[in-house]
């Protein structure tokens, strides 16, 4: 028996700006998790990634929002990228079916890249005046961090992806650091949100130590925060029928509205 359908809806123009909204059984309004891709911010990766786990999500009462966005190369890159994620977040609350929704009760969960992503929407309330995806409509009320590249100038410095933070911001921290500054996530604590960081012990593509660092850094300024380093490897924590995944779920179900998690 197949489940719902994804609804598309286009957040602005161009092939890259939509997002796919399932929705689960019942008259709503449903919490929202809005589910990012990763991919390293390349258009070699796409929603694709995403869609198993927003199937998954609605089939378990959730309000399941897989984003496209626009990647490097592709319009992407800073600032484009930014502002999809930002755009598509606070188009929500202008779908027809916005009254199915509780946008009060919104979670992020992002991969790798889309980790960074989502880790940045949790903390964009805290950007200034003028910059990329600031004022939020829609604010995030919790965080689902996957393998994130959380820290831009210690993965530029370890050149994760080769490269691949350069690319996405167009040069170096000493050659545009305004874009650092606007784009890390870790320079946007404290959030105000609640947080799972989860890892997976083996992951070569994004090493653990972004997460742990993340972690300890939200924790000292008063974040609530909750690191798991769970068995797999990088691709592991989005394989629906793994363990990684089942940690992500409980907390979602137990862990986000502050209770403690176990």
């Amino acid at each position: 028996m197949s489940g719902p359908v994804p609804r598309v809806h286009r957040y602005g123009p161009g092939p890259d700006r939509f997002l796919e909204l399932t929705l689960p059984q019942g008259a709503g309004p449903a919490p929202v998790v809005v589910v990012l891709h990763g991919g390293f911010w390349r258009p070699a990766y796409g929603i694709e990634l995403a869609r198993p786990l927003a199937a998954d999500l609605a089939g378990t009462g959730f309000a399941a929002v897989a984003v496209e966005y626009r990647r490097v190369g592709a319009g992407g890159g800073w600032p484009g990228t930014l502002e999809d994620v930002a755009a598509a977040v606070d188009s929500l609350a202008d779908l027809p079916d916005a009254t199915r929704l509780d946008l009060t009760d919104v979670t992020v969960v992002g991969h790798s890249a889309g980790g960074h992503l989502a880790a940045w929407l949790a903390g964009r309330h805290r950007l200034p005046p003028g910059a990329p995806g600031g004022a939020p409509r829609v604010r995030m009320t919790a965080a689902v961090l996957q393998a994130g590249v959380l820290d831009l100038s210690a993965a530029d410095e370890q050149d994760l992806g080769d490269g691949a933070v350069r690319a996405f911001l167009g040069g170096a921290p000493r050659d545009v650091p305004e874009r650092y500054a606007a784009a890390d996530p870790v320079r946007l604590l404290p959030t105000g949100t609640s947080v799972l960081c989860v890892h997976g012990a083996a992951d070569d593509d994004v090493p653990v130590q972004q997460s742990q660092r993340y972690a300890a850094a939200a924790l000292a300024v008063g974040d609530r925060v909750e690191l798991r380093v769970v068995p797999g490897d990088h691709m592991t924590l989005i394989d629906p029928a793994s363990g990684a995944w089942a940690t992500t779920r409980d907390w979602l179900a137990h862990g986000r509205a502050g209770a403690p998690y176990a």
